[in-house]
């Protein structure tokens, strides 16, 4: 092996460590966060604002970073980015012993630790530059990189839901805390600097008006959260994020230099891979939370759920992983069948009729299982297929900018739907209440409901905008070629 191998090798060993942590963070919440709910002393409903922070952080920090790892470097940025993700985990470990202010203080560590959505994006472009631009070795890496992803997912989830029952919550969330911190360390030696990239700054307008735009609408769903639907503060809010949005489409245009680059995302092969990319945000990121508090939820006392341990959401979760895995798979047969855009629309189907079931069928472990196993292998399709599509639609010079918004787009629609599904999900009854903040079964038949219409929407964009292209022709994308987070 010679010395450039070997330097990779090392490089894309320290970067596995990497993707386990984000892993563990991707699986290790979900099967307690109703013993988090507890512990900070909130309904079910509100537990979903800690997710909605988290994506809508995410959605900033995704461009920004990018752009700042172009100019100061990306091994600088990923360093930067870990150091931020450890100080949210730690900030959300404290945060049920701070008392009542223990709800804010674990919603900003949530948004803090955020920033861990720019690892692998950054990974890539570390290994592509080790790899002397061999695109050959980077997609292996890039595999490899996502397999350790999944072991993460695995661990963590198998991890809270054995040890939720045995060790008090803060404890228990400085598991996930401590793996972030010795990343940082594992970042720091083993990774080697890299100078910058490309001459440029910062697009501080465009950040500006993104910024502004999501919190106005985020904050607009807030306020309905507390003052309800018939208020019209919440409406004027979302109304003004809104046209915020449309200045910053005029303003990005004008941009030499654009942190969101409009032309390449309103181009006639672009925009539809990115609307599927939002829509499919929805429920790939926006539902697990909803899934997790159902699947606790004690039928005796609130008249639904599965009263599951967490020991069952980590099979839960465990199951929905392999299923995303097997979907995954299945992307380059059926686009080699059917042609890329109709085995992306095959997958929003299945993604449809997988949450569709669970309105009809919600009331035992196996329909629970069945019904996550087939939006899994929908979402494992849309998973593997999206950066590859926008990539294959955009110009060669924004290839990166294309794969990247497609998860930016993802996560602000999961943000919208985590912010939606809270409020779907406010619960009838206070704390005191036996059924100690339990959301009505109305607000998780919303919730199922908006998953599978807006999958369904995507499939309809997808066919209907497929090009004539027929199946076979065109370039498929394979798993190896994905560096899109499988949260």
């Amino acid at each position: 092996m010679n010395r450039r191998a070997q330097t990779l090798f090392a490089v894309v060993g320290a970067l596995s460590v990497v993707e386990v942590a984000s892993g563990v963070l991707q699986g290790f919440y979900t099967p307690v966060f109703t013993d988090v709910a507890r512990a900070l002393g909130i309904s079910d409903g509100d537990v979903n604002w800690f997710e909605a922070a988290q994506l809508v952080a995410s959605a900033l920090l995704v461009p920004v970073l990018a752009r700042l790892a172009d100019l100061h470097g990306h091994r600088r940025v990923l360093l930067v980015s870990t150091a931020v993700t450890a100080l949210g985990s730690w900030v959300m470990a404290v945060a049920p012993a701070t008392g009542a202010a223990g709800f804010g203080v674990f919603v900003v560590g949530s948004a803090l630790q955020g920033a861990y959505v720019v690892w692998l994006p950054l990974e890539v472009a570390i290994v592509h530059r080790r790899a002397a631009a061999d695109d050959h070795r980077t997609r292996r890496a890039a595999g490899v990189l996502v397999a350790f992803l999944q072991l993460g997912v695995l661990a963590g989830a198998l991890t809270s839901g054995a040890l939720v029952d045995s060790v008090p919550v803060p404890v228990l969330l400085a598991i996930p805390a401590l793996v972030v911190t010795a990343c940082l360390v594992v970042v720091a030696v083993g990774v080697e600097p890299d100078p910058p990239r490309a001459p440029g700054r910062l697009d501080l307008p465009g950040l500006g008006l993104l910024t502004a735009a999501l919190l106005l609408v985020m904050a607009g769903l807030v306020a309905v959260r507390l003052l309800g639907p018939g208020a019209v503060l919440p409406w004027v809010l979302v109304l003004a994020g809104l046209a915020t949005g449309a200045q910053l489409v005029r303003v990005e245009r004008r941009t030499a230099e654009p942190l969101v680059d409009v032309g390449v995302l309103a181009a006639r092969a672009q925009w539809p891979v990115q609307v599927t990319a939002f829509l499919s945000g929805m429920s790939v990121l926006g539902a697990q939370i909803p899934l997790s508090t159902y699947a606790r939820a004690d039928p005796a006392v609130t008249g639904y759920g599965l009263g599951a341990e967490a020991s069952f959401v980590s099979v839960l979760i465990g199951l929905y992983v392999l299923t995303l895995l097997t979907g995954a798979l299945l992307l380059t047969p059926l686009a080699r069948r059917l042609g890329t855009r109709r085995a992306m629309a095959a997958g929003s189907a299945a993604v449809a009729v997988g949450y569709a079931l669970w309105l009809p069928f919600h009331d035992t472990a196996g329909q629970a299982l069945t019904n996550m196993a087939v939006a899994g292998v929908g979402s494992g399709l849309l998973v593997a297929a999206l950066p590859a599509a926008a990539v294959a639609a955009a110009p060669p010079a924004r290839t990166g900018f294309a794969a990247g918004m497609t998860n930016c787009s993802k996560t602000v629609g999961g943000a919208i739907a985590s912010a939606v599904f809270a409020v779907a999900l406010a619960s009838t009854g206070g704390i005191e209440d036996p059924t100690a903040g339990a959301a009505p079964l109305s607000g998780y038949l919303t919730v199922w409901a908006v998953c599978s219409a807006t999958a369904a929407v995507a499939a309809v964009v997808l066919l209907v905008t497929a090009g004539r292209r027929r199946p076979g022709t065109e370039p498929v994308p394979g798993l190896l070629g994905s560096t899109d987070q499988s949260r």
